[in-house]
């Protein structure tokens, strides 16, 4: 996957940078470098993956009782 942009005329080097940026963050560019960075076995994978489902339910409901 490669991230392309071109140099508009008169556009400035930090103009572009902040639409590649921009253009990596959208194509979820760092998320994938971030998660390929380290091998992880399917078992941890599978446990961690666990491991969040139970914390999101011992958060429980995020409803305003306030906004009724």
């Amino acid at each position: 996957m490669s991230v392309i942009v071109d140099l508009h005329e008169g556009e400035t080097v930090e103009m572009a940078l902040k639409r590649f940026k921009r253009k990596c963050v959208r194509e979820s560019v760092f998320q994938d470098i971030r998660k390929n960075s380290y091998y992880d076995k399917p078992s941890v994978r599978k446990r961690k993956k666990h491991l969040r489902a139970v914390k999101r339910m011992k958060k429980g409901p995020r409803k305003s009782f306030l906004s009724d």
